[in-house]
């Protein structure tokens, strides 16, 4: 039986903090080998399975949409290595894309690297930082090991406001506000943002 709770601290979190453009990482190790990993994260019925269900092309230059969710180009694939991708949710101005890149660590063990890259809407960054991306992408790192053990929390969004979900979505609220200190916030900035985040995510009873 997974824990889900200690999966927060198989995750390492970064945040690449430029003038314009802010870019979330995320690194963990999976114990899957590379291709099954690779089929993981680009099979639209896997995707659907862990993440959200998915439409469209899923090929080099291909577009998909995300259920309720993100939706883009497919603008660069190397597997089973790497493959990076548009990310527009809305009207959402601005660049925003997604990375993702995959190494064989071992026969059987894979670290996987996420890249959020942005242009941050100031309001939205000023109030809750890198966490409001970060937290999400959490969540779906969570799924993914879960999905790769043969687990599942079940329904989400039930999940989602459980006292699990809670105290998952509160402690990664945290330690993203510590990565934006640690690139340079000061720190009562990085607390308030990061409890902003926290109570979006995980609202006081």
């Amino acid at each position: 039986m997974i824990d889900i709770i200690k999966q927060i601290e198989y995750v390492h979190r970064q945040l690449e903090d430029g003038d314009e453009l802010k870019t979330v990482v995320l690194r963990r190790h999976y114990d899957a080998d590379i291709e099954d990993l690779w089929d993981a994260c680009t099979s639209a019925e896997r995707i659907s399975r862990w993440f959200l269900p998915v439409k469209g092309d899923l090929q080099l230059g291909g577009h998909y949409q995300l259920e309720g969710n993100a939706g883009g180009e497919v603008l660069e694939c190397e597997p089973p290595h790497r493959f990076k991708v548009t990310w527009v949710f809305g009207d959402a101005p601005g660049l925003s894309e997604v990375e993702v890149r995959l190494s064989a660590d071992g026969a059987e063990r894979t670290l996987f690297e996420l890249r959020h890259t942005a242009a941050a809407p100031p309001d939205m960054w000023d109030r809750f930082g890198p966490g409001a991306v970060g937290v999400g992408w959490d969540l779906g790192l969570l799924g993914l090991a879960l999905h790769l053990t043969g687990g599942s929390i079940g329904d989400p969004i039930a999940w989602q406001g459980s006292e699990e979900g809670h105290a998952y979505s509160r402690t990664c609220s945290r330690l993203w506000g510590e990565a934006h200190e640690a690139a340079g916030a000061p720190a009562d900035q990085a607390k308030a943002a990061a409890d902003n985040t926290s109570a979006f995510y995980a609202p006081p009873a």
